[in-house]
């Protein structure tokens, strides 16, 4: 598969270390959580993952209704990404994802079946699928 978009971020120094993009525009510091022992002075990995998934399950959700009667606008659908680590029992950690999605203007049946479609087409969807299981839950307003 060839990409239409890709880029580049290196990490120095792990979970207390930083990151930093190849175009410049995102440069962080990270720190561990304090419940993983850490000061949490600054972002971590799970938080990361998790404003990337929210906001690429968004515009799935956008995507797959750009040719529908009901299109879903940018401001119309909010989603909230939870990201957990959990030890996986091989000594080793994995993570756990729960996405609540709203979407605004539509009716519930509808809203779970945009919904159903978008974590078909999300590439975030795509790469955790059989290895991640992401709870959804569909809210409208």
């Amino acid at each position: 598969m060839s990409p239409i978009y890709s880029t580049t971020v290196t990490a120095v120094g792990g979970r207390a270390g930083t990151v930093k993009s190849d175009d410049g525009l995102l440069e962080l510091n990270l720190s561990l959580p304090k419940k993983l022992g850490g000061k949490e002075e600054a972002t971590n990995p799970e938080q990361l993952f998790a404003a990337g998934y929210a906001a690429c399950f968004g515009n799935a959700v956008i995507h797959v209704t750009r040719n529908k009667d009901n299109r879903i606008k940018d401001d119309d659908v909010t989603v909230i990404a939870t990201v957990g680590m959990a030890p996986n029992g091989s000594g080793g950690f994995g993570l756990t994802v729960a996405l609540d999605v709203t979407i605004a203007g539509v009716d519930q049946a509808s809203a779970e079946g945009i919904v159903a479609d978008a974590h078909r087409a999300c590439p975030y969807s795509n790469a955790v699928r059989g290895n991640i299981d992401v709870e959804l839950s569909v809210n409208t307003r």
